[in-house]
């Protein structure tokens, strides 16, 4: 009985196609709605995850915070000495403590040029960044010691200055500004950082060449930023706290007084992030949900009418002995049948889909075949809970006012 009335759902909804497929579309754009906002959220946190990461393990960012004091809005850069007095203090906690001095300038090559960054270095920077050399070499201990004019630099800048030429790279010599050194390294690609920056449009100097030939200035306050690598078993939060305190001590901060430094946890930024996506997708989710209500009520339209349409019929069926309970199920079976095709069609556009936004967007491709089947089992569920009612109603038909329906 039930293979016969999946028969007649068939044989129904391939008799008026276009309505039947116009009844569906609520459902296709329902499911497929809540599918993709689900992939992209999911893809979207891959791709933090992946941009966080990018930056090395378990990394604390230590920036110079803003002056405070009316009329000076300058603020205070930390010293080598500082880095040193810090590694000594904090070293049981740390891999590596990383000073980081940056600005941007015009990098040249014979005829090409690209405004690129530049970010002066020590031994340590390699360490806290797990960031590995593609072709070429390190530096040597010399080179960092002497402060000599070499470099290295990232994908971007060896695709703008060298049309991704490595033989021209290696050996090459770069002009930056008044300066010029010698390419000894092309680093690995990294891809877009976690705040949307191109992390490999870089050119990477010892920090003594970094301080004596592009700042030209005698100033001992001259480092942008420290990167502090953690050993694997040190809670961070705990970290935090003991660097400050060695800092605060380090950079005569009184009790009570304002820090002059920020520390950036990159773990806690990761969570606040997918935490926010995660919200934000559930949210956006849900309201593509609403249109899978929409859907059902359309549903339930289309089969009250064709339960007025097809009332001879019915009458017919429950003279000739069908019982109300065949009639109940007939009808209800073709509801669950134009939902679930809804939500089978939903689902195969929800992957296409998501696989091309995906691409455009340049985030992962996550799609959650979990979520795919639960929306295919909901859409299921619309058809029952919205083809119950036109299904009744036809199963209470009496049929004698049945057949004399015109």
């Amino acid at each position: 009985m039930i293979l016969n009335a999946f028969f007649l759902a068939f044989r129904q909804i391939t008799r008026s196609f276009l309505r039947s497929f116009l009844t569906m579309l609520g459902i296709i754009i329902g499911v497929g709605a809540v599918i993709v906002m689900i992939a992209l959220g999911n893809g979207t946190t891959l791709a933090i995850t992946e941009q966080m990461s990018s930056l090395g393990s378990n990394i604390l960012l230590i920036f110079p915070a803003r002056d405070q004091t009316p009329g000076r809005g300058g603020r205070k850069q930390f010293m080598l000495k500082d880095v040193e007095v810090l590694k000594l203090q904090v070293g049981y906690l740390t891999r590596a403590i990383a000073p980081l001095a940056s600005t941007s300038l015009l990098a040249q090559f014979r005829q090409n040029n690209t405004q690129t960054e530049i970010f002066g270095i020590d031994e340590d920077y390699f360490i806290a960044t797990n960031w590995e050399i593609a072709q070429g070499r390190n530096f040597s201990k010399e080179e960092y010691k002497a402060g000599s004019n070499v470099c290295m630099i990232g994908g971007s800048v060896l695709k703008n200055l060298f049309n991704n030429n490595l033989s021209d790279a290696l050996g090459s010599r770069i002009k930056l500004g008044n300066i010029i050194c010698d390419c000894i390294g092309v680093l690995a690609s990294k891809g877009q950082g976690a705040w949307g920056n191109d992390q490999d449009d870089v050119i990477l100097l010892p920090l003594k060449t970094y301080q004596r030939s592009i700042l030209k200035s005698d100033s001992l306050y001259n480092i942008n930023r420290l990167m502090v690598s953690l050993k694997d078993n040190i809670d961070s939060a705990t970290a935090v706290n003991e660097i400050s305190r060695a800092l605060q001590q380090i950079r005569n901060i009184k009790k009570g007084q304002k820090n002059d430094f920020e520390i950036m946890d990159t773990k806690q930024i990761l969570e606040i992030m997918k935490n926010t996506t995660n919200n934000l997708t559930l949210f956006l989710g849900a309201i593509a949900g609403v249109s899978l209500i929409i859907g059902g009520i359309g549903i339930m339209n289309i089969m009250l009418v064709s339960v007025t349409e097809r009332t001879k019929e019915i009458g017919t069926r429950l003279a000739i002995g069908a019982l109300q309970s065949e009639v109940l199920l007939q009808f209800l079976i073709e509801a669950i049948t134009l939902s679930s095709l809804g939500g089978i069609l939903g689902i195969i556009l929800a992957f296409f889909t998501s696989l091309g936004i995906s691409h455009l967007m340049d985030i992962p491709f996550s799609f959650d075949y979990s979520i795919a089947i639960f929306a295919f089992l909901f859409s299921a569920f619309i058809g029952i809970l919205f083809g119950y009612l036109p299904a009744r109603r036809a199963s209470k038909l009496d049929p004698i006012d049945a057949l004399r329906h015109e």
